[in-house]
């Protein structure tokens, strides 16, 4: 036990360093949704909490797309930290600026001209789709503050620097609450807007977040050494493909675990508004379970691009352990409260017995996959760290849509398990990309620290 602790414990306490900052500043993505849920639960009903989970189903694709392409600046940005190269830091950053702002502009455009008409042939609840166009337009419009919002904390981040996303991120989450309950309900001689006034309150809080992330980092004394590179001039070809290149295979990573969830909720949207509001309430404790263990998987890809860059592979590979360690860890204790609570959490999101009937099974599931979700997580980081991405999206490619989505349909629909057969079929898919990920990470890691020690 004693070699145990000597090899891992500085480990542990670097990354958690690092990690808490980014875990609650990633926790202010899937929060907004979460208060939209609970305001709009309590305050509009269930048909409008039901267009709240098929919006987000759908939106929750669109913004992993985008959050992949802005992730692939950290893993190079902290590879280049590794080697002092701070010049090509600013570089980085005008590209992948550019290459972000593109990227959500064509996500908008695929929200406005593509999303909303496919609303119309989802086979859903008509009052549903009333409700949720709208809604869907205004998160279209907010990824491109969102974006920008990211591009400047992934920089950030890179560096080692992680507070202060965590502070705008926490202030931006409060923001969006009190907006959120003052436009739905109608507060101050405002008129009652229902659930376009969480899109409302997302847009303006995710501007406001962007525009003080921005100015931070240009501002900052701490970065002139980095943004010296930061010019027109660095905009060039081989830096927009480097960061394609990991970008593009992060995000389809992301999108394949994510829209197998938004998969499910389309599935279960055929079942009806009350197990379609019961997916949405287990689902978002869940993504919030999950977006914490991604905070960890941030900073494993940071620590894993410092190493990586260094050529420190022992320590990359004992840092990556470590990361598995405090997220199984993690993991363990919201599965147990998943499941002494599971009758009593969903009354957070909503009073409808029903809805809280099914929803409580489904908090039994959640925390039995709790483990998988956050193992495979921790993988893709370790992975993305070390500029390994392509073999990890065939992986969630398969885990998900060759088997996780199948399976669970043939489950949920053909044998008549309703929801609890779409979930399975779920868990299945996050035990598989979790051994997968694991077993690519071991491989490479051990072959990199025998080449280097050979």
């Amino acid at each position: 036990m004693q070699q145990f602790l000597a090899k891992y414990k500085p480990h542990y306490r670097d990354n958690l360093k690092l990690a808490i900052p980014v875990v609650i500043s990633q926790l202010g993505h899937i929060l907004v949704q979460t208060s939209d849920s609970i305001i709009v639960g309590h305050f509009a009903g269930t048909v409008a909490l039901a267009a709240v989970s098929l919006v987000n189903a759908m939106f929750m694709i669109v913004m992993v797309i985008g959050l992949g392409m802005s992730y692939a600046l950290t893993p190079l940005i902290a590879q280049q930290n590794g080697k002092q190269d701070f010049h090509e830091c600013g570089k980085l950053l005008a590209n992948s600026l550019l290459v972000n702002i593109i990227s959500s502009v064509i996500l908008f455009l695929l929200i406005y001209f593509g999303a909303v008409l496919m609303l119309n042939h989802l086979d859903q609840s008509a009052d549903v789709i009333a409700q949720a166009k709208p809604f869907l337009l205004l998160l279209g419009i907010s990824v491109i503050p969102m974006m920008l919002f990211t591009t400047f904390k992934q920089f950030a981040e890179g560096l080692g620097f992680t507070k202060q996303a965590m502070k705008i991120s926490i202030w931006g989450n409060v923001l969006n609450i009190i907006l959120g309950i003052t436009f739905v309900k109608g507060l101050f001689g405002i008129h009652p807007m229902g659930i376009r006034g969480v899109g409302y309150s997302t847009l303006i809080d995710r501007t406001m977040m962007a525009i003080i992330m921005s100015f931070y980092v240009l501002r900052s004394a701490r970065f002139k050494a980095y943004l010296k590179g930061f010019i027109l001039e660095s905009i060039s070809k081989s830096r927009i493909k480097q960061l394609i290149k990991i970008g593009a295979p992060v995000a389809m990573q992301y999108t394949f675990e994510v829209s197998a969830f938004g998969g499910a909720a389309i599935i279960i949207g055929t079942m009806g508004a009350v197990p379609q509001a019961a997916h949405q309430i287990a689902l978002n404790m869940a993504s919030i379970t999950y977006m914490m263990a991604s905070g960890v998987s941030a900073a494993a890809a940071i620590k894993s691009g410092n190493f990586f860059g260094g050529k420190r592979f022992d320590d990359l590979r004992h840092s990556a352990i470590a990361s598995y360690h405090v997220v199984l860890v993690f993991m363990s204790i919201t599965a147990l409260i998943f499941t002494i609570f599971h009758n009593w959490l969903p009354w957070i999101y909503t009073s409808d017995e029903n809805v809280i009937a099914i929803a409580a099974q489904l908090l039994i599931l959640a925390a039995i996959f709790q483990l998988f979700d956050g193992a495979q997580v921790i993988g893709l980081g370790v992975l993305r760290g070390m500029g390994d991405v392509n073999v990890p999206t065939l992986i969630t490619f398969l885990a998900y849509w060759v088997l996780g989505i199948p399976v669970g349909y043939v489950l949920g629909v053909h044998f008549h398990l309703g929801v609890m057969g779409v979930w399975y079929g779920l868990v299945l898919g996050l035990l598989t990309a979790s051994v997968l990920l694991y077993l690519r990470f071991s491989n490479i890691s051990k072959k990199h620290a025998y080449t280097h020690t050979a």
